[in-house]
């Protein structure tokens, strides 16, 4: 099956006209387990059809039914293939083999699809199959760079990589990892920060009654996050006190660590919240000691909200995370400079208004949710042209 394309018009005496562009209609191939920054992402950006000048539908392959819903309850139209078993053998045979991408083909073709826009690296061969099937453009967004540094993801990812007619990294430190890794790609490659929705998350006045330093961290717990060491910071950190938004693997071994260190009254862990803007308004500032960060959404949203952010410098984080006006960057990776940074921040309260105000008004500027919307439209554009 061939690509589609734009049509041409044709006038009365068969002179030729202006094209019949098509509006792209992108179908989301998401292959995950978790809810993550990558499908919080994709249900901003699938959610304002109007804001990207495209239709968006989503094909969905999971074992956690709070993904499903979260897509559901955003008004997606989503194509659940049902619960899927996640490990490495169900990924290769999921990949490779010819059940699934039968599935996805069908899809594709029932939706009449014109753009396959793949979010995880587990959709990057089945997504690329399916779409080179039926003829779909293939778009990739790298929300991270591992598929670029780990030698289990790569030949794979390289495959679907080099069949996608445009990449979109989330900073410009993936942009970079991206480039070295494949240089040949550097011309179809740009970077698209995640956008936060201002509206959704407005700014909130900073809490001005005497009380403990009040630290957030939203986040899945898993070793990627690094909560371990932010609780190790915390216990360097006397006076402070730590809110962890999130749920994950982690979650008993992160509680029993905080008993250990001697800071479970000063850590309070609040599980998975659906809206962690009352946690994030109650906090001086937010928190990231991510072990690795592609750009990192939850630090945006505190960003939005009025928080300024103190982080390991990691990623992407670095692009946002500005020393001195939008937060406090730790010197390196470890504990220790984390609680430094920490205590910067817990001596700066008669900055942090300013620093607030700061860092609402880079996510306004740099990050908005139509910024966002309007850049991807343009990629569909570009990608869809006769």
């Amino acid at each position: 099956m061939t690509r589609p394309a734009a049509a041409t018009a044709v006038g009365r005496e068969g002179a030729r006209v202006l094209p019949l562009v098509r509006k792209p209609k992108v179908i989301h191939v998401v292959v995950a387990g978790e809810v993550g920054g990558a499908e919080r992402m994709l249900v901003d950006l699938a959610s304002r059809p109007e804001a990207s000048m495209a239709e968006h539908v989503v094909a969905l392959m999971t074992p956690n039914e709070m993904l499903a819903q979260l897509l559901k309850n955003a008004g997606l139209k989503v194509h659940d293939r049902g619960r899927v078993r996640e490990h490495a053998a169900a990924y290769v045979w999921r990949s490779l083999g010819p059940v699934d991408v039968a599935w996805l083909s069908e899809v594709m073709t029932g939706e009449r699809a014109t753009i396959a826009q793949l979010h995880t690296h587990a959709s990057q061969v089945i997504g690329t199959r399916a779409a080179e099937r039926c003829g779909l453009r293939v778009l990739r967004t790298e929300h991270a760079a591992d598929v670029y540094t780990d030698m289990t993801c790569w030949p794979f990812s390289r495959w679907s990589l080099e069949r996608a007619d445009a990449v979109v990294a989330v900073s410009e430190h993936v942009r970079q990892v991206a480039q070295r890794r494949a240089p040949w790609v550097a011309g179809r490659l740009r970077v698209i920060h995640n956008g936060i929705d201002t509206r959704r998350f407005a700014y909130q006045p900073l809490v001005d009654a005497p009380r403990p330093f009040r630290f957030v961290l939203v986040g899945r717990l898993e070793h990627c996050k690094g909560i371990d060491l932010a609780l190790r910071a915390l216990a360097e950190t006397p006076g402070a006190e730590l809110h962890i938004v999130g749920d994950g693997s982690q979650r008993p071994r992160l509680e029993a660590l905080a008993r250990t260190l001697g800071v479970s009254r000063r850590a309070c862990f609040h599980g998975y919240l659906a809206d962690p803007r009352p946690v994030v308004g109650q906090a001086h500032a937010a928190l990231c000691s991510s072990r690795q960060e592609g750009l990192g959404i939850a630090l945006l949203e505190a960003m939005a909200v009025g928080r300024p952010v103190v982080a390991f410098p990691v990623g992407g984080v670095p692009e946002i995370v500005k020393g001195g006006e939008t937060g406090w960057v730790a010197r390196d990776t470890t504990p220790t400079a984390l609680a430094t940074a920490m205590r910067q921040a817990m001596s700066s309260r008669d900055r942090l208004e300013t620093m607030s105000a700061c860092a609402r008004e880079f996510v306004a500027q740099s990050c908005s949710i139509e910024r966002m919307c309007a850049m991807y439209g343009d990629v569909y554009r570009r990608i869809m042209a006769p």
